[in-house]
């Protein structure tokens, strides 16, 4: 429901001005790659509200969310992996520079950070 025109907070000049957000999910929690590529033609469907990605210094959210994809981790890592829900996975960008790379690379070794 819209408020009427310029009522308390509201301002409809600036009705313009969202972002835009898209949601796209299984109620049933099947994982599956129709998901997958729903949520990418909603991304695409954004393109035109700034959703890209295209700040290269702290970007700007656009992205997909997905559950853990237990079955992959499991047919590509090197190591066991504990039972399904009890670990969690992490993404880290990392610096262009090799030496600052290098220096990540061996603070996320470093079983301390653990």
């Amino acid at each position: 429901m819209v408020p009427a025109a310029n009522q308390g907070l509201y301002d409809s000049r600036f009705e313009h001005d969202a972002c835009g957000v898209g949601f796209v999910a299984d109620l049933r929690a099947n994982a599956g790659h129709d998901v997958v590529a729903a949520a990418l033609r909603v991304l695409c469907n954004l393109e035109h509200r700034g959703a890209a990605g295209a700040d290269p210094d702290t970007g700007d959210g656009a992205g997909i969310l997905t559950q853990l994809p237990d079955a992959f981790f499991r047919a590509v890592t090197g190591f066991a992996l504990p039972a399904a829900g009890s670990y969690a996975v992490g993404l880290a960008f990392l610096s262009k520079d090799p030496s600052e790379r290098e220096r990540a690379f061996a603070q996320i070794a470093d079983p301390r950070c653990r």
